[in-house]
């Protein structure tokens, strides 16, 4: 019996880090730079290239487009202190 064969699909990963801001907003660099620092990988998204991306953050802040919107493996932090992206990647094992 001959099996059907299958081709490996490319997968998104779902959880993970993304940032959505700007590159001029000094709230969305020190998000960034913090994240580095902690060794933590993330996607940046630049919400003033990316429509979509901006229609998305304004939904997650009633309208608004607050800088940075954080996505931390589903959990959605606007404008995070540093303790609030701490928390936020310990609780979904993202850092030790």
């Amino acid at each position: 019996m001959m099996l059907p064969k299958f081709r490996r699909a490319e997968v998104t990963p779902v959880f993970g880090v993304k940032v959505y801001g700007a590159d001029w907003c000094e709230d969305t660099q020190h998000a960034r730079q913090f994240l580095e620092r902690l060794g933590v990988a993330y996607e940046y998204v630049n919400v003033e290239r990316d429509e979509r991306a901006k229609a998305w953050v304004r939904e997650q802040n009633g309208g608004k487009e607050r800088k940075p919107t954080v996505d931390v493996a589903g959990q959605i932090l606007c404008v995070p202190t540093d303790h609030e992206l701490t928390s936020a990647l310990r609780e979904r094992g993202l850092m030790a």
